[in-house]
C-alpha cells in the first residue's frame, strides 16, 4: 500500500472521528440545555407545528399508498402458496414496526430536517445568532433546544397517525381490489397486533425525531462560507439525517425483538 493512499484513508479516519466528536460533544449540549430552565414555549409550539402538523400531507400520502402497496405484493406472494390470510397480519406489523417510523423519519427528514439547516445555517452566516448573544439570549437554548423537544414529542403522533392510515391502504387494497371479507379483515388485523409492535414504532420514532432535529440544528449551527455553506448544510443534514435513521432502525429492532 502506497504512502499516499494511507495518508488519505488516514486524513479520512481522522476527520470522520472528529465530526464524532462534534456531533455527541453537540448534543450532550443539546440535552443538557434541554433539562435546564428556561423554556421558550412560543417556539417550542411553533416548531411542533412546523414538525407535525405541515408534515401530515407528506407522511400521510406515504402511509396510505405504502399500505396499498404491501398488501398488493403480499397477495402477489402469498397467493402461490394459498395463505392469503396472513395479508392483514404482515400489513399491520410491518407498517407499526418497521416502514411507519421509518418511512415517516424520512420524510420529515427531507422536508423538516433541511429547512431546519437552511433556516440556521442562514441566522449563522448572516451574523443573527451573534446578535441573539449581544441580546443576552442564549442562541443554543433559543434555536437548538425547542427543536429538539418539538421533534421528539411531535414525531410519534405523527408515525401513529401513519401507521393508521397505512393500516386503511391496505384495508381499501384487501376489501376492494382483492375481494377480503372486511370483517375478517379487520378482525385478523387486531387480533394479531400487539402492543409492543405499536410501542417498539413510537420509540423508535421518538429516536428519530431527536436524530432529525439534532442534524438539521448541528449543521445549521456550524454552517460557515455564506450561501454554499448554507446549501452544504442543508445536504449534510438530509443525508447524515437519513443515515443515521436506518442506523438506528436496525439497534433498535434488536434491541426489542432479538432473541
Amino acid at each position: 500500500m502506497s504512502i499516499p493512499l494511507v495518508t488519505m484513508l488516514g486524513r479520512m479516519t481522522l476527520a470522520f472521528l472528529e465530526a464524532i466528536g462534534s456531533v455527541t460533544a453537540f448534543a450532550f449540549k443539546a440535552i443538557r440545555q434541554g433539562l435546564q430552565p428556561p423554556y421558550y414555549r412560543r417556539q417550542i409550539l411553533r416548531q411542533i407545528m412546523e414538525i407535525g402538523y405541515y408534515s401530515l400531507p407528506v407522511v400521510g400520502l406515504t402511509a396510505i399508498f405504502t399500505g396499498m402497496v404491501l398488501a398488493l405484493q403480499s397477495y402477489t406472494g402469498f397467493a402461490r402458496f394459498s395463505a392469503e390470510s396472513a395479508i392483514p397480519n404482515v400489513v399491520v406489523v410491518s407498517l407499526t414496526r418497521e416502514l411507519g417510523p421509518v418511512l415517516a423519519g424520512l420524510m420529515v427528514a427531507g422536508r423538516v430536517g433541511a429547512a431546519m439547516a437552511a433556516e440556521i445555517g442562514t441566522m449563522r452566516v448572516t451574523e443573527q445568532i451573534d446578535a441573539l448573544t449581544t441580546l443576552s439570549t442564549d442562541p443554543f437554548k433559543y434555536l437548538v433546544v425547542p427543536r429538539l423537544i418539538a421533534g421528539i414529542l411531535t414525531l410519534p403522533f405523527l408515525v401513529l397517525i401513519a401507521d393508521i392510515i397505512g393500516v386503511l391502504g391496505g384495508f381499501l387494497v384487501g376489501v376492494y381490489k382483492l375481494d377480503f371479507n372486511d370483517a375478517a379483515y379487520l378482525r385478523n388485523t387486531m387480533d394479531f397486533l400487539e402492543f409492543q409492535d405499536v410501542f417498539s414504532g413510537l420509540v423508535k420514532a421518538a429516536v428519530f425525531g431527536f436524530l432529525i432535529t439534532l442534524m438539521g440544528c448541528y449543521h445549521g449551527y456550524t454552517s460557515r462560507g455564506g450561501a454554499q455553506g448554507v446549501g452544504m448544510a442543508t445536504t449534510s443534514a438530509v443525508v447524515s439525517a437519513s443515515i443515521l435513521i436506518l442506523t438506528f432502525n436496525y439497534f433498535i429492532t434488536e434491541a426489542f425483538f432479538a432473541r
